[in-house]
């Protein structure tokens, strides 16, 4: 009898503990995958992001941010430098090209030229991206214009950053070639100013990196805005897809 008391009570707690180790085997089995946005959790995109990898091969464990520890892979905005590694895919706009920085200013402005925009308020985004800021106030500097900061509206977005625009809160707003190009005959908006095609986003691999990642390489090479936008709200607007670094520059050769 003392036996069989003891299996009752033992066996569902082993059963348990198997469970729990079966749970966290799995949770150990989840790739990493870090992404730095400056919209915030973006908790909905983040769950149909993790439902689509799934639905292609890649268990993944997304996490806001790019300075977790062990992450395989890394969305991050920024320009790579001569010494640091390339990026296994690089984020590409809405035609399908790398994204190119622009200043967008009210077609009635008659703006000819970046010096007419000196002394004036403008719209730029937060975050990283060298897009929203740093690349057009590059251009305002080579110009001889550097804004004072109360002329700087910072916009959470670039959609906020065209409505500073078009509420005439700024006189020039920054965006992205491909993404601005629909909304600019309607609101009878010009673009003043563009810059050269530019790798300003992509996905890193990282130090907890191996074979098993490529699964959600290929994934993310697949993935289009156009399928489901939500699954986008975690990155820049500009962002259309994700496409390998060296058909992008054959693209860019035969162009």
């Amino acid at each position: 009898m003392h036996l069989v008391f003891e299996s009752r009570w033992a066996l569902p707690g082993l059963a348990m503990a198997v469970l729990f180790a079966a749970h966290a085997g799995a949770e150990s089995a989840r790739i990493p995958i870090g992404i730095e946005t400056a919209t915030g959790a973006a908790t909905v995109s983040r769950y149909r992001l993790t439902e689509y990898l799934r639905s292609r091969g890649c268990e993944a464990d997304i996490r806001v941010g790019a300075s977790a520890p062990g992450l395989a892979l890394a969305f991050l905005p920024g320009i790579p430098g001569d010494a640091e590694p390339a990026p296994v895919l690089e984020a590409v706009n809405r035609d399908g090209n790398l994204p190119v920085a622009v200043w967008v200013t009210r077609r009635t402005a008659g703006v000819r030229s970046l010096s007419e925009l000196q002394g004036r308020d403008l719209a730029t985004v937060a975050g990283r991206d060298p897009l929203g800021a740093s690349l057009p106030l590059v251009a305002l500097k080579k110009e001889g214009i550097v804004p004072e900061p109360g002329q700087l509206y910072e916009a959470g977005d670039y959609s906020s950053a065209l409505g500073l625009l078009l509420h005439n809160n700024t006189y020039a707003a920054v965006s992205e070639l491909g993404f601005v190009e629909p909304f600019l005959t309607r609101n009878s908006l010009v673009v003043s100013w563009s810059g050269e095609p530019t790798m300003a986003a992509g996905w890193y691999r990282q130090a907890g990196w191996n074979h098993t990642v490529e699964a959600c390489e290929q994934a993310l090479a697949t993935l289009k805005r156009a399928d489901d936008r939500q699954r986008f709200a975690i990155f820049p607007e500009w962002v259309y897809g994700f496409a390998l670094p060296d058909r992008q520059t054959s693209k860019d050769t035969t162009q």
